[in-house]
């Protein structure tokens, strides 16, 4: 196809299309339409850009950091004047419902802004010889911050402007240029949000975006010799794969999460449900922070069922344009993958209260009763619409499955009894524990991690503008 039908990426500083003349297609997952082409990038012309990337962050350390916030509170604001249009993007590109596109995008434009105003707080510190045992009082410390230099931002398909956003407004913010590297799927949103960043006026040889084929230019980043630190979410299996390459730099590794809710026999079962549902079901599932399994005391189980049943019957099911809650998955290689674990739990004998209804992608929202721990629901994470319902005898039995799990990211708890939901908080092995309320990311100047398989390092806009710095210290004699 020619390449007026192709989504500049910005390269070498400036605006333009592989020299190759390569492209990936990028189509609709909910219409299978050919939305945009994206330049796929060869390791020779990134590796060149990344060299002008590298040099460009000198002179960009160099400046004030109010300089730096100016330009990146600007960024913020042409993010907020062309939601709309970035909205309909992210819409398109990974068939986010209409409004929660539209409000990425604003929710973008907010992070970004408080980013800028907690970079202006962070500060260095001075210390004297003398504060030590045996120390010298004519010796001062200066410890300031610096930036580490460049900085891999690899961003996912399902928030493909805000969490790309949360790895390389930091960055930038700190002194640092930054190597971008969106998810395929989300990489029109991407672009866009960087064409932003340009337009507010951002150095162009500052970012370079890596738009091409994991497959091809993947290894190759993660392995470059003038990257200094990786920050990436996305799935486990790569995370790992990521840790296993890089060498002797930091990183900041954001994956995959089994979140449980565990609903005790004197929980709030309306609350409890109304929670569960958002929880799990919001954007067809697609988020490391759903709820992925219920750990329900036996008691209250039948009628937790039933209230979340008649919630999930409820929820809207179809196009992203319509602004419907469940809406196509992001290709048919993930609807397959949610398709096979409904039906091995079906197999061993789990019951189907809602859903296991199929089109093409589109998988109408499912709960799974009666869910055993040999099933394979009960263990790996769906990235998709369906919700197994684990009964449970006791705290201590909920406890122990919870930990089970080889991932470690989130878990909420409902009681009324805030002695009973502290004590269970205390006990599980996660990064975050929501008690009465369904888990999620946020608010985003809240630390969030994972343990376990669920991650590496903290995120949270404190943390991330901690994450790209470094010590540096200077010692004055006197």
């Amino acid at each position: 196809m020619s390449t007026d039908q192709t989504v500049k990426t910005l390269i070498h500083g400036e605006w333009n299309v592989s020299e190759s003349g390569k492209t990936i297609d990028i189509k609709s997952p909910h219409k299978g339409e050919l939305i945009g082409q994206v330049p796929s990038l060869s390791q020779e012309e990134l590796d060149a850009s990344i060299k002008k990337t590298v040099e460009a962050q000198v002179s960009w350390a160099e400046q004030s950091i109010q300089a730096r916030g100016d330009i990146l509170k600007k960024w913020a604001d042409i993010l907020e004047e062309r939601k709309e249009e970035i909205g309909e993007a992210i819409m398109l590109e990974v068939a986010k419902k209409r409004s929660s596109a539209i409000s990425e995008v604003t929710r973008t434009a907010e992070y970004i802004r408080y980013t800028v105003e907690e970079a202006y707080r962070l500060n260095g510190e001075v210390k004297r010889g003398d504060g030590f045992k045996g120390g010298n009082p004519n010796k001062i410390g200066l410890a300031e911050k610096t930036p580490l230099g460049t900085v891999l931002a690899i961003g996912p398909f399902n928030y493909p402007v805000n969490l790309s956003a949360s790895k390389i407004a930091p960055a930038l913010m700190q002194g640092n240029s930054v190597i971008f590297k969106p998810a395929t799927q989300g990489a029109i949103s991407g672009i866009k949000l960087v064409q932003a960043l340009v337009d507010a006026g951002m150095p162009s040889e500052l970012v370079t975006l890596a738009t091409g084929r994991g497959s091809v230019i993947g290894d190759f980043l993660v392995q470059h010799p003038e990257v200094d630190m990786i920050s990436f979410t996305g799935g486990t299996a790569t995370g790992r794969h990521i840790a296993e390459l890089a060498s002797m730099i930091p990183l900041v590794l954001e994956l995959g999460g089994k979140d449980p809710a565990i609903v005790m026999g004197d929980a709030d079962l309306n609350k409890a449900a109304k929670e569960i549902v958002a929880g799990a079901y919001s954007y067809s599932g697609q988020r490391c922070t759903a709820i992925k399994r219920v750990l329900v005391q036996h008691e209250v189980a039948d009628e937790l069922v039933k209230k979340i049943s008649d919630q999930v019957s409820e929820l809207s099911v179809g196009m992203p344009e319509d602004d419907a809650t469940i809406t196509p998955l992001i290709d048919n290689k993930s609807a397959d993958y949610v398709q096979s674990l409904i039906d091995d739990a079906k197999e061993k004998g789990a019951t189907v209260v809602v859903g296991d209804k199929r089109e093409g992608n589109l998988l109408h929202p499912t709960l799974l009763d009666n869910v055993t721990s040999d099933m394979k629901v009960a263990w790996e994470e769906p990235f998709g619409p369906i919700l197994p319902i684990i009964r449970v005898s006791s705290q201590e039995e909920a406890v122990r499955l919870a930990n089970e799990s080889e991932y470690g990211l989130q878990a909420s708890v409902f009681s009324t009894d805030m002695d009973t939901a502290m004590d269970i908080a205390q006990k599980l092995e996660v990064g975050s524990v929501q008690l009465n309320a369904k888990t999620e990311r946020g608010p985003d100047h809240f630390p969030f991690l994972g343990v376990k398989a669920s991650g590496l390092g903290v995120q949270g806009i404190r943390e991330s503008l901690q994450s790209v710095v470094r010590d540096k210290v200077t010692v004055i004699n006197m």
